[in-house]
């Protein structure tokens, strides 16, 4: 039994579960009237800022290790690399899933650099002025899992 309109928008604040599983419910049985629209486009709406977020923090993630791992070269640890290679993978698989992302990230690759560039600042107490000012990687550099910045020639 499908609840009624009023009880439907309680039921998205009490209980958000059962929430979705009516409301799929509704739109598959095709009774759209009793669909909680309000809430339901406010969700579609935050899934895409969650996409985002989680898009801006994977870059920033990747961005970070790649600039530790260029400027603190006796610091490099396996753990870093493996961050730069989980994170990319996540960017990639975003990229794959909604290749429009693509704009998306290339619009916000300063920013996320910006905010790389303080974290490393703060995680290695070095200068800065030490880190460009302005983002030294290319897209398909930060995305290319055989791409190390400032490796010698023995790979390290």
């Amino acid at each position: 039994m499908i609840p009624s309109p009023s009880h439907i928008k309680q039921l998205y604040d009490r209980d958000y579960l059962q929430w979705l599983e009516v409301t799929i419910a509704q739109l598959r049985s095709r009774h759209y009237n009793d669909v909680d629209w309000d809430n339901l486009i406010e969700e579609i709406e935050d899934m895409g800022r969650r996409e985002r977020h989680s898009l801006e923090n994977n870059l920033v993630v990747v961005l970070l290790h790649l600039l530790k791992w260029e400027f603190q070269p006796k610091w490099r640890t396996g753990s870093w690399e493996g961050s730069i290679i989980e994170h990319r993978r996540r960017i990639r698989r975003a990229l794959k899933s909604s290749p429009s992302w693509q704009n998306y990230l290339a619009s916000v690759v300063d920013e996320c650099y910006a905010s790389a560039r303080k974290q490393a600042r703060a995680e290695t107490q070095l200068p800065l002025e030490v880190f460009p000012a302005v983002c030294p990687y290319a897209i398909a550099d930060i995305l290319n899992d055989d791409f190390l910045p400032g490796e010698d020639e023995n790979g390290r």
